[in-house]
């Protein structure tokens, strides 16, 4: 994971304090006072990377409760030594089906839906590749660094088979052997990210990575 400058770490630090100091006080003085360190750090964080507030904002103070990684799946595809990607429309660039799961469904149950949802295929869920880490996000097709990092869980899926459906949020789907991979998506997926999903369906003892 790209490692932050000072400035942005005091910013991620003073975010995390305001945010439980808001969750957790019980004085209202005190919580007025957490808010307008909040308000400070996310300026703070504009004015480093020349985002607009309300984005930066968005990415980076808008969450409640104590300050935790967010959590998200992308599923490895395979059949006959190819892998599945989903042509995404926000950049047009090619990823790993996948998102941000939801607050009802394991990480698994999320996997499968998000894969459906996007290729239109079924999948069987095998094993976890890896869990990394990304600090990425996209935002009008711009890359936006995230202050909190995201936890990405990467499974080995078998195909089961199906047809794309057209989405909002994908506008194809194809399989690609390592050698012809279009243009990918990042940080969706790196393409380190799918050497390794190819290197785990070919193992016979993958053993997980993670960071």
């Amino acid at each position: 994971m790209k490692k932050l400058d000072q400035l942005s770490r005091w910013a991620i630090e003073l975010q995390s304090i305001a945010q439980d100091g808001i969750e957790y006080g019980h004085d209202r003085f005190d919580r007025e006072r957490y808010q307008q360190i909040r308000e400070i750090a996310t300026k703070m964080m504009a004015a480093k990377t020349g985002e607009p507030i309300n984005v930066v904002k968005g990415l980076f103070s808008s969450d409640d409760g104590y300050q935790t990684p967010k959590v998200s799946t992308r599923a490895a595809i395979f059949t006959k030594q190819k892998i599945l990607l989903v042509k995404e429309s926000t950049d047009n660039l090619w990823s790993m089906p996948g998102g941000w799961c939801e607050p009802n469904m394991t990480v698994k149950e999320n996997c499968i839906k998000e894969a459906e949802e996007e290729s239109g295929h079924k999948i069987a869920v095998e094993q976890i590749i890896a869990v990394n880490n990304h600090s990425t996000n996209i935002y009008d097709n711009k890359r936006v660094e995230r202050a909190i990092n995201v936890c990405n869980v990467i499974f080995l899926c078998r195909d089961l088979g199906g047809k794309f459906v057209n989405n909002t949020e994908t506008e194809k789907c194809s399989f690609f052997d390592f050698d012809n991979l279009p243009p990918l998506s990042l940080p969706r997926n790196s393409l380190a990210e799918i050497k390794m999903c190819f290197e785990a369906n070919q193992s016979s003892n993958w053993q997980t990575r993670f960071e």
